[in-house]
């Protein structure tokens, strides 16, 4: 007896052993791009990691997309011409006019009444002639003119004093991260918002709205974190000076897997992505590959606010008229999964090509390749 009858005699029953295990494991041994769903068809959720929900007309209104519609501002009430205290350091100018002619201050029809620019001093004061030193910190300018008014009496005739700010060093706001002019941000220029004052800095650098975060500090804690698109959408904060802001990229992504035209991570291009357009997304279900029974989202419980929270698997049958009109009301959310199963007709094509592929090994060390035809 040849070597090559012997290697036929034991080699090939055991491959034919192994081609039938593997033709009853399936999808289990066959190697895919996705998990195996048979797991989650189970008529109890009790002992699997997830809760099962079955997207129906019914069943897909607890988890429409949020409204995009825009909200009421609440800013939309700030007033503009808030008083505003100065602080040391700001720079302002002083202006005094007399109604008549000879005396120490000229009338307002002629120059010089202009006093100049003044830094107010680390102990909040300015100089004024004839007033000498005058207190301004913690006023407003409007309690400034009349504080400066006050030191004039006996010496001027019914000054008009005009107190106005030429440069702000302690109003302002930080504005960083990726925006085209980071820097401070003076809020007496009519910045009483973060919108504002982002715009003011010539807005995000090149990054889409919708994959845009703001974080807002406020004496060292942060007040607020949340994404542009939102902040647009109506839910601008006020500002208070020495706030920083800080406008930095958050990709918010969700994964396509499975049978599809073209699988990977997609950017959630807005806040109402709905699962049919998720899927247009990446082309569509792949017509050679896709289960369309078998459409699933994956989605994590929210971890961060109720830790005890289970994770969600929506199923999705495509193959019913019905399910287009689920899909366009079903909202995919940043970190979601989507997979697309594949079709059991693709999975038994993947096992007879591995069962060839193992009996043509046994036909090469015979000497000659079996013919496909043989099985």
């Amino acid at each position: 007896m040849t070597i090559w009858t012997w290697l036929c005699r034991v080699v090939r029953p055991v491959v034919v052993g192994f081609g039938l295990a593997l033709a009853l494991a399936g999808c289990q041994v066959i190697p895919g791009d996705g998990p195996w769903m048979g797991g989650a068809q189970a008529s109890s959720t009790e002992a699997l990691p997830f809760d099962l929900i079955d997207l129906t007309p019914t069943t897909v209104m607890a988890f429409r997309p949020a409204s995009s519609i825009d909200r009421p501002s609440t800013t939309s009430n700030l007033s503009a011409g808030a008083r505003v205290a100065v602080a040391p350091g700001d720079v302002l100018r002083v202006r005094i006019f007399e109604p008549y002619e000879g005396s120490i201050f000229p009338t307002i029809q002629r120059p010089g009444a202009d006093l100049g620019v003044q830094r107010v001093t680390d102990d909040g004061t300015i100089n004024v002639p004839y007033a000498g030193t005058v207190a301004v910190a913690g006023l407003d300018l409007t309690h400034i003119e009349q504080r400066i008014a006050e030191r004039l009496k006996g010496k001027a005739q019914d000054p008009q004093v005009i107190v106005e700010f030429v440069s702000d060093r302690s109003h302002t706001v930080m504005v960083s991260g990726d925006v085209r002019q980071p820097g401070r941000v003076s809020i007496l220029e009519g910045v009483r918002s973060v919108v504002d004052a982002i715009n003011r800095a010539g807005g995000p650098s090149n990054i889409p709205a919708a994959q845009v975060e703001v974080v807002v500090r406020r004496q060292g804690q942060v007040l607020l974190t949340a994404q542009y698109a939102d902040l647009l959408a109506g839910g601008d904060i006020a500002l208070q000076k020495n706030d920083e802001i800080v406008v930095r990229p958050n990709s918010r992504t969700f994964t396509v897997l499975g049978a599809v035209q073209k699988s990977g991570n997609v950017e959630v291009a807005k806040p109402d992505l709905t699962l049919l357009e998720a899927l247009g997304q990446v082309g569509g279900l792949n017509d050679e590959r896709a289960n369309k029974t078998g459409v699933f989202v994956f989605r994590l419980g929210d971890i961060q606010n109720n830790p005890g929270a289970r994770a969600r698997v929506f199923r999705l049958d495509l193959s019913q008229p019905v399910s287009i009109f689920v899909a366009q009301q079903f909202g995919v959310q940043a970190r979601d999964v989507v997979y697309v199963t594949n079709a059991p007709l693709y999975e038994y094509n993947k096992i007879a090509t591995a069962l060839y592929k193992t009996f043509s090994i046994v036909g090469v060390a015979k000497g000659s390749v079996i013919p496909a035809t043989t099985f």
